[in-house]
């Protein structure tokens, strides 16, 4: 038998800060990200190590070895231990936890799972994630329900805000909440657990949308209150490109059903998710070596430390850009956003160009956003980066101002 590919069921070691890396730059060459450039969107896509990166080819090398031996013996084991590691990092039980490629997939099998009747409402906000916007106006227009999307002030500066700006929209009517625990174009870190119990409390089905929260933020999956909840380990948790998780509360899993039907319809959720015909399963089988990494590099360390580099960051900018802050500290992972003014053009296309020229120009990856009538620098903090990175932004968006 060939040495299998690491497991998501291994002990980590535990890291101190006597013995994790030093932070910064010194640690690209852990990554295959291009050196010369400034890579400040990590909650874009992620970026995957090498050493995960090569777990995921060891598990690829394996399946083709013997592909009928690795899909029928292999891989069901192999993916439940895998899954089984990342629902116990989530303070989940890996019976309520299944692999999707992405959140906007764990998003569709929820939503597409659901019926509703004309009249209800299908409450979100002003920041959600246009992918999931769309989705859920499929399912209005497919049902003749209503899509709600409460507004939220922003910049936001405290959580009884967002409370008492979504309270109003929850009603009656209100048959579902989709609520992102940290919103994409806007970077803030939202207090579902509260919304939640608002949502709850009229009968409403709650489905979180945890896209950019594995990794980024520390929190306990049952604890948010929710029915259902998806997110991705492809971006914090360092894990390969369409790796994420569906968790859904035991009592809502009947019913529940993967956006493709294969042999496992009506077997039970782990079962109907697990097989949805042959793909390649090496992301989701490489997330032992991922959370391993994660860990190694220091775990809850990381999330302070970039925590801290991205407040600091967000400081340096908005005062060089003479710009406003999207968002406290307290509602901030480690993402932020920063207004900018004095640019030509704040629609998509001005921001895209905006984007493109920071990178042909000055080598600095870093999404511009069109929100509420301004463009949003959102800037990412990852190990990898250090306050050279920002002032580099800093002075290419200084050199733009006006043109």
């Amino acid at each position: 038998m060939q040495a299998q590919p690491a497991s998501a069921s291994a002990t980590p070691s535990p890291t101190t800060a006597a013995n994790r890396p030093d932070y910064g730059r010194s640690l690209l060459p852990l990554w295959p990200l291009d050196p010369a450039i400034a890579y400040l969107n990590h909650g874009g896509y992620g970026a995957t190590p090498h050493e995960v990166l090569a777990d995921q080819q060891r598990w690829r090398l394996e399946l083709e070895r013997g592909p009928t031996r690795f899909m029928q013996r292999t891989l069901p084991e192999a993916l439940r231990a895998n899954a089984a590691g990342l629902a116990h990092f989530l303070g989940a039980e890996p019976t309520d936890l299944v692999f999707v490629e992405n959140a906007t997939q764990g998003i569709n099998a929820v939503l597409r799972s659901l019926s509703f009747s004309a009249g209800d409402e299908l409450l979100t906000t002003t920041h959600v994630y246009g992918a999931v916007r769309n989705t859920m106006r499929h399912l209005a227009d497919r049902f003749g329900a209503k899509l709600i999307e409460a507004p939220l002030p922003y910049p936001t500066l405290d959580s009884q805000t967002v409370i008492d700006s979504l309270a109003g929209s929850i009603n009656a009517r209100t048959k579902l909440l989709v609520i992102d625990l940290i919103t994409s174009p806007t970077a803030l870190v939202l207090p579902v657990a509260a919304l939640a119990a608002k949502a709850r409390a009229v009968g409403a089905r709650i489905l979180v949308d945890a896209a950019h929260a594995p990794g980024q933020i520390e929190f306990d999956l049952p604890g948010l209150g929710a029915d259902y909840v998806t997110g991705n380990a492809h971006k914090w948790l360092f894990a390969p490109k369409g790796t994420a998780f569906l968790w859904a509360r035991r009592d809502c899993q009947a019913g529940l059903h993967p956006t493709t039907i294969s042999h496992g319809l009506d077997q039970g959720f782990v079962t109907e998710f697990d097989w949805v015909g042959t793909r390649d399963p090496s992301g989701w089988l490489a997330t032992g070596a991922a959370l391993a990494f994660y860990r190694r590099m220091g775990g809850s360390a990381i999330r302070a430390h970039n925590h801290a580099l991205v407040n600091e960051a967000a400081t340096l900018l908005s005062r060089a850009l003479d710009g406003e802050e999207g968002q406290s500290p307290g509602l901030r992972g480690a993402m932020a956003t920063i207004r900018l003014a004095g640019f030509a053009g704040l629609d998509r296309p001005a921001a895209l160009a905006l984007n493109d020229r920071l990178w042909r120009e000055h080598g600095i990856e870093v999404p511009i956003i069109p929100f509420g009538g301004s463009l949003w620098v959102r800037v990412s903090a990852q190990i990898y980066n250090e306050m050279a990175d920002y002032r580099r932004l800093a002075d290419a968006l200084l050199a733009f101002r006006g043109t």
